[in-house]
């Protein structure tokens, strides 16, 4: 069975696109409105459309939660053991001291001391440090299960204890003696910091804040078109979004949403399609211009989704404009523009400011295609960035003035981004060398190059085939004013018309213009075998293209510039010799395919028409217009142009040229009279 009948129709690789893009979509929807505080509301009357609380800012919550830092007071616990076991063992370790004078003195002294400051309270060092750096006045006393709130200057820590307990110290104590009762071995702290207790207590006053301060009812008014957003309509303005993000999570919403987006992005694939399928039939014929065109929307939509979702970089950094320059390098700028527009508005679905984006990017593809004519010199693409970088520049501050009427609101960071993108577009030519050895095209840059005669493989072709040479150039010439003339690439018909002929550099004496003078190498041969020497050249062009890595259009003009016609020279003197045999027309016919399109076709009329003008006698407008109707119609005749595009018209038009050419060429000239001897 045939390959092609296994092959994928082609609406699938559409199908395949819009879903892979549908895939890589964000999963929520995107508010609809975009807005600055103070600048004027750009959209028509806006009306609530559902009931919504009027969201706190962040300065505010903040504020409050400072509030509640700063009133909420830190939780301590009281520990009733702690003064029970030291005031107990004070007494146990007394009882060796009843034998100095006045001991039940200072017994009774340090039992109210201790007692009245366990009463009070004592805190580590640690805990009162960290009460002063957070400048707490109060704390918070759990005891009992009860709170209550003290100073935090009424507690002892066991240093101003201590101090506390001399200090108070009665005259008729003696210090020394008080001093052997090492008191200091009693105090204890009875307050732990309960860091818990206190971050739970905290927590719940955070609760307690509310997130609103009002309602917006259904059917009220938000904001009409012109009015500036001032704060308090800036604060609803953003509770919508908020409202609107949070709805976008449901179940209902997100299947409407996504209902939404596929009739949209599938409804600008299809009508690609559709462009293709009715107005491009030979792009949408060849299934390689297919997968390239849908490359090109994939990529740069997968890539503002990136920007959008991930937030990498700016989308105004991204080089829209390559999309018409690149499609417009390898179709035509009617294919380059769709191409773009379907790109342009499925990213604007992911945008914010969708208009403005909009605007702006078709604007500058209308400039790029107008300014880029022909993309074959550096400087024609510098010039074409430049022209792409004023009209960034320009429509940015036209819709600058147009909402806010000065350029107090110019940001900056947007002309870097236009920067940026200037430079990008200057990477458009080795954009268009990769794509060329992917997808197998060729551009003009490379035909430029391909056609320098003073390199590569044509400084060979003119050293080892003058003559061949000197006829490809001849032939070029032709070609070159008959695809002008008829709309056709003459750029690459000139590149093609320079390597047609490559396969006679291997017997390059076996053809007439490159003879000897004097020796024949057909003389030897049979008809049959110079038939085929001169067909071979064909083949061996192929190779010997494939060998130097020419582009597979160019090795097309090799194969076709004969297409199945015959040697005819052999083929007739065979037929004239022998009339009544049986002839071996293979060995007479080339080894080509026919030409398929305009720029191989004309080609063919070409090099047949410039090969047979050289044998006329004399070279009139009668006789060459002569010769160029018989050789064309001939082709014509023998099926050999019977599939390439051209019309009665386009035909009629390449004979013309050819005529006014050759005319232009074998022109008569003035002799020039020779000087007589006095």
């Amino acid at each position: 069975m045939d390959k092609k009948s296994f092959a994928m129709p082609k609406y699938i690789y559409f199908i395949i696109v819009g879903l892979l893009v549908l895939f890589f979509f964000p999963r929520e929807g995107k508010f609809s409105y975009s807005f600055i505080e103070g600048r004027p509301w750009r959209y028509g009357l806006l009306i609530a459309p559902f009931d919504f609380p009027i969201y706190k800012t962040d300065a505010e919550i903040k504020t409050e939660q400072d509030s509640v830092e700063t009133q909420s007071f830190p939780y301590f616990q009281w520990d009733e053991e702690v003064a029970n076991r030291q005031i107990q063992q004070f007494n146990e370790n007394f009882k060796p001291f009843y034998a100095v004078p006045h001991a039940l003195d200072y017994k009774k002294y340090l039992d109210e001391m201790l007692t009245k400051i366990y009463n009070i309270g004592i805190i580590s060092a640690n805990d009162y440090q960290y009460l002063q750096d957070h400048h707490y006045t109060h704390l918070m006393i759990l005891r009992n299960n009860l709170a209550e709130p003290h100073a935090v200057k009424e507690f002892f820590t066991i240093r101003t204890a201590y101090s506390f307990l001399w200090d108070n110290c009665p005259p008729y104590l003696n210090t020394n003696e008080l001093n052997k009762l090492m008191p200091d071995n009693y105090l204890r702290e009875n307050m732990a910091y309960d860091e818990a207790m206190t971050e739970k207590v905290k927590q719940e006053l955070l609760r307690k804040i509310s997130p609103s301060n009002g309602m917006v009812q259904a059917g009220e008014k938000i904001v009409d078109r012109g009015e500036i957003i001032d704060g308090t309509i800036y604060n609803i303005l953003r509770s919508l979004k908020i409202n609107y993000d949070k709805q976008a999570g449901t179940v209902n919403r997100q299947v409407g949403l996504w209902a939404g987006t596929v009739i949209i992005v599938g409804g600008l694939i299809a009508c690609y399609f559709f462009y293709f399928y009715y107005f491009r039939k030979n792009i949408y014929a060849n299934r390689k211009d297919i997968i390239f065109s849908l490359f090109i929307v994939t990529f740069f939509t997968l890539l503002t989704e990136i920007s959008i979702t991930y937030d990498p970089f700016s989308i105004y950094i991204i080089p829209y404009a390559i999309i018409p320059i690149i499609v417009r390098t390898f179709f035509d700028s009617r294919t380059a523009q769709a191409t773009h527009l379907v790109t342009i508005l499925i990213c604007s679905l992911l945008v914010p400011l969708s208009f403005e984006f909009v605007l702006m990017q078709l604007i500058v593809c209308w400039v790029a295609l107008y300014v880029l004519k022909d993309l074959s010199q550096r400087s024609e693409l510098m010039k074409c960035a430049l022209w792409i970088f004023a009209a960034y520049f320009s429509v940015y501050f036209g819709l600058l003035l147009f909402q806010e009427g000065n350029f107090s609101k110019i940001n900056e960071r947007m002309l870097i981004c236009f920067g940026i993108n200037f430079l990008f577009v200057l990477f458009t030519y080795p954009f268009i060398y990769i794509l060329e050895k992917v997808f197998g095209y060729i551009s003009n840059i490379t035909l430029v190059e391909l056609s320098d005669i003073n390199s590569g493989i044509l400084v060979e072709l003119s050293e080892t085939c003058p003559g061949t040479f000197q006829h490809s150039l001849q032939v070029s010439m032709l070609g070159v004013a008959a695809a002008a003339k008829i709309g056709a690439n003459s750029q690459l018909v000139r590149t093609g018309a320079l390597y047609h002929d490559v396969g006679k550099m291997a017997n390059p004496h076996f053809f007439i213009e490159n003879k000897i003078e004097g020796h024949d190498p057909h003389e030897n041969l049979s008809l049959e075998q110079s038939a085929r020497i001169i067909t071979g050249h064909v083949p061996e062009g192929v190779k010997i293209a494939g060998k130097n890595n020419l582009p597979q259009a160019i090795v097309k003009f090799i194969r076709t510039h004969h297409g199945k016609g015959k040697a005819r020279y052999f083929y007739n003197s065979f037929r004239n010799q022998f009339p009544d045999a049986v002839i071996d027309e293979e060995a007479f016919t080339y080894d080509g395919d026919n030409p398929d399109t305009k720029e191989t076709a004309i080609l063919m009329m070409a090099d047949s028409v410039e090969a047979a003008s050289r044998s006329l006698k004399d070279y009139t407008e009668e006789s060459i217009r002569n010769l160029v109707n018989r050789i064309v119609d001939m082709q014509i005749a023998e099926g050999l142009l019977s599939e390439a595009p051209l019309t009665f018209k386009n035909i009629t038009d390449i004979k013309a040229v050819f005529v006014e050419r050759l005319l232009s060429v074998y022109h008569s000239r003035v002799i020039y009279p020779e000087l007589e001897k006095k």
